[in-house]
């Protein structure tokens, strides 16, 4: 499950396994396996990392020093547009 906002600032909790395809197109679009299609706030990188991490999490597998690169990053930029 990841923490998502949609564009009117409520969160939400998604499960990550429905993610069928994320587009960028200015807005993150998320497709789901059933079709359902959402527009959230965050950045498409950004949801893909969640994503990345809520299956690392899942499995337990260590998370590879790029990813862990990138979230750092993410999380970097993110604390500095607040």
């Amino acid at each position: 499950m990841i923490r998502l906002t949609r564009l009117d600032g409520e969160e939400f909790i998604l499960n990550a396994e429905l993610i069928r395809y994320i587009e960028s197109r200015p807005d993150t679009f998320v497709t789901l396996t059933s079709g359902e299609r959402m527009i959230v706030r965050e950045p498409m990188d950004e949801v893909m990392l969640r994503a990345v991490r809520y299956q690392q999490t899942k499995f337990l597998l260590p998370s590879p020093p790029a990813v862990r690169a990138a979230a750092k990053q993410a999380t970097l930029e993110k604390q500095e547009s607040a």
